[in-house]
């Protein structure tokens, strides 16, 4: 048994489970961590990606009565069926880009100098696109969402291709342009997540041609719990915290970490 990949396992699934669905970006936080700890090459980007489902799991259970609800009520004119049609619309777009593009994505765009000037560039969006759009909403609830909504939503979700810019952050803003209120951006965000990483996920496992060793099965699994407990606790806070409070903390935490890494890149100290 591999006790420092462990280690290193349950680190990032802390990383992975605070920051999924903060408008941080997890997998640049992962990218970032794994540099100073040493937790690189083609093991960690499948298990980067495969623990994000131990935070999708959370979504489950926390929004299981809804997610039930509208399962049951997934026939053509029920309420379910429209939500999941626009899931499913909002869905397409980072998909099929993300086909298109990954393999340039995974080879110029996961490092921690691209992921610092993500984190900048979306600071500064988020920061502009809060005080522009964020109280001009007409939608209150995700069941009200139209087509048009889900479809522009989807396509901001291209954006968070880029490691470092966050699907959290990029669903939100183009729900606000949408015309969505915070709480309704942020839920129909965490519905999103769910085909999304399921996908991600999938493909990735799909692709990887290398037997994982026990250790490195040991260290999905652990990855993956601490990643859910975590996600549980995190989600139901940000929630609160965002019927409250404004999201521009999160950009001016997002802007001084992408200019303090730029810093150290510059001073060879990365």
């Amino acid at each position: 048994m591999d006790l420092i990949l462990i280690v290193k396992a349950i680190i990032i699934g802390i990383v992975e489970g605070i920051t999924e669905f903060l408008p941080i970006s997890s997998t640049g936080h992962m990218i970032i961590a794994g540099h100073f700890i040493d937790f690189s090459g083609d093991f960690s980007k499948l298990f980067e990606i495969v623990i994000q489902l131990g935070a999708i799991l959370a979504i489950v259970v926390l929004y299981w009565n809804k997610i039930w609800n509208s399962l049951k009520n997934l026939m053509p004119g029920k309420w379910g069926f429209k939500l999941w049609f626009n899931i499913i619309v909002a869905f397409i777009p980072s998909a099929v880009v993300g086909l298109l593009f990954n393999d340039y994505i995974h080879e110029h765009l996961f490092s921690v100098t691209t992921v610092a000037c993500a984190l900048v560039v979306g600071g500064i969006w988020m920061i502009y696109a809060e005080n522009k759009h964020r109280n001009n909403y007409s939608t209150n609830n995700i069941d009200d969402v139209n087509t048009s909504q889900a479809f522009k939503i989807g396509c901001f979700q291209c954006l968070a291709l880029w490691p470092g810019m966050s699907r959290s952050a990029s669903t939100i803003i183009g729900a606000w342009i949408g015309g969505l209120s915070t709480v309704a951006a942020a839920e129909f965000s965490f519905f999103l997540a769910i085909p999304t990483m399921i996908a991600a996920s999938g493909y990735s496992l799909l692709k990887t041609k290398a037997i994982l060793s026990f250790s490195q099965i040991v260290a999905l699994g652990v990855g993956f719990f601490v990643s859910f407990v975590v996600a549980l606790i995190v989600v139901d806070k940000f929630l609160g915290y965002l019927k409250k409070k404004p999201m521009k903390v999160f950009a001016v935490y997002r802007i001084i970490l992408g200019v303090l890494l730029l810093g150290l890149g510059v001073a060879n100290l990365l």
